[in-house]
């Protein structure tokens, strides 16, 4: 069965969007255990529904972080802890919003075209086991509106997670 969902074109505002994004979301993921295929949902109603650059996972392997699904540009395939933004989140274990990635230490650009990003751990326990990155086009894109629904997707994927 096809699966999909609406935002009317009308709205503009950031949090309205995830407003009428996340129930959708939520519902969409109901009664699917497969976490590549959630991972997967998700991205695609994110990166739809948000009209963000890039969009994307990051997984957890020993020591460095492993590309998942994702929508948008070719990107990087592995990250050491504490590199870049994603390494950087998933050391310090917490989100992080950058403004300009020029600005960051030690960015690692994927994509010449990414301008601002938003990286937020995903946790089993007190263990970070994925990552959920998403980067704009535009400088200043990301706030604490996007940290906060980004951060209920998180705690939502929990029950998806094995660990």
């Amino acid at each position: 069965m096809a699966e999909s969902f609406f935002i009317a074109p009308d709205v503009t505002d950031k949090k309205e969007k995830y407003e009428a994004l996340l129930p959708q979301l939520f519902a969409l993921l109901e009664g699917e255990n497969d976490l590549i295929a959630n991972m997967a949902n998700a991205v695609a109603a994110l990166h739809q529904g948000m009209n963000f650059f890039w969009t994307g996972f990051y997984r957890v392997d020993g020591e460095e972080l492993v590309l998942g699904p994702f929508q948008g540009p070719v990107a990087c395939t592995r990250i050491k802890k504490g590199k870049g933004v994603c390494g950087a989140s998933w050391e310090k274990k917490q989100t992080i919003i950058v403004d300009d990635v020029d600005q960051f230490p030690g960015h690692i650009a994927c994509s010449s075209d990414s301008r601002s990003e938003i990286v937020i751990p995903f946790f089993i326990g007190d263990d970070v086991v994925l990552i959920l990155d998403v980067d704009s086009d535009k400088l200043n894109c990301f706030d604490e509106t996007d940290q906060y629904f980004l951060e209920k997707i998180a705690n939502h994927f929990s029950k998806f997670i094995q660990h």
